[in-house]
């Protein structure tokens, strides 16, 4: 499947990577946001990722926009690739939604990082169309899918995505439905640890960061990198691992939960462990 017509919903950091990764293919993207001015943000943060990137490999900036319409609601595609926020009934409600307005044989893909594909699936009526498109940020540069097949995704879908995320110049990994699939199942525990030896005042945040980077190659230290991804999703995929696997281990560090209830979400806010003035 050549997936001509791409829908995005949500056009946040995550989704306006994957329109922005989508229309570079040569694809035409549909972008809907409902929350106000998301969509003319996302335009403006795609267009300052593809000048840079047009200075390594003269990509034309303005052709992968003009690919690129906004839309006011959810309308008909080959492919949808949701990408709101991390809540399972936001994302539940979405997919049957679109269901009834996506043509019968468009697949649905989630970008979500942790929520069971399976019981998303569920919530339509084309369950063998439904999969996991697990994109990493930033997304024009990360080079990993994450493919997660629910238990009623088919062949046919799944082959269709692995091809599709080839295309896009991506590397998809397979991976089974179980709660955080294999990338946030390692990395959650990882950030989380970290929160920990923050909290119990083993050492500051710079020192956290910088054992992490020089001592395991990271190109970022923890809690830079919760900061990246937002401390209210780290959060949230803590919960979906914790709830799904029933070990106390995955519990979030209350020092998390309680930066999360101050609005100290990361770079989005301003502050998270760090200050982004």
């Amino acid at each position: 499947m050549r997936f001509e017509r791409v829908l995005v919903v949500g056009a946040g950091q995550m989704g306006g990577g994957i329109a922005q990764v989508v229309a570079a293919s040569g694809r035409s993207v549909l972008l809907h946001d409902s929350l106000q001015g998301a969509t003319e943000r996302a335009l403006e943060s795609m267009a300052r990722s593809l000048a840079k990137l047009a200075e390594k490999d003269g990509a034309q900036p303005d052709e992968v926009l003009a690919r690129i319409e906004v839309v006011d609601d959810v309308v008909p595609a080959d492919l949808l690739i949701e990408a709101v926020v991390e809540d399972a009934g936001v994302k539940e409600a979405l997919l049957r939604r679109a269901d009834g307005l996506l043509p019968p044989d468009a697949i649905l893909a989630s970008n979500t990082s942790s929520i069971p594909i399976t019981t998303l699936a569920a919530a339509t009526g084309r369950p063998e169309r439904v999969i996991g498109m697990h994109f990493f940020n930033p997304v024009p540069v990360l080079e990993l899918v994450e493919v997660v097949r629910a238990v009623q995704t088919s062949d046919e879908t799944a082959a269709a995505i692995v091809e599709l995320a080839r295309d896009l110049g991506k590397t998809p990994a397979e991976a089974r439905d179980f709660p955080g699939f294999v990338s946030n199942r390692i990395l959650m525990p990882f950030v989380n640890e970290a929160a920990y030896a923050l909290m119990e005042g083993v050492a500051e945040p710079a020192a956290i960061d910088t054992i992490a980077k020089l001592g395991f190659a990271h190109p970022l230290g923890p809690l830079a990198l919760a900061d990246l991804i937002g401390l209210d999703t780290c959060v949230a995929i803590m919960q979906v691992l914790h709830e799904g696997l029933g070990n106390p281990k995955y519990a979030p560090c209350p020092l998390l939960r309680q930066y999360v209830a101050a609005g100290r979400l990361g770079r989005k806010s301003g502050r998270g462990f760090y200050e982004y003035p």
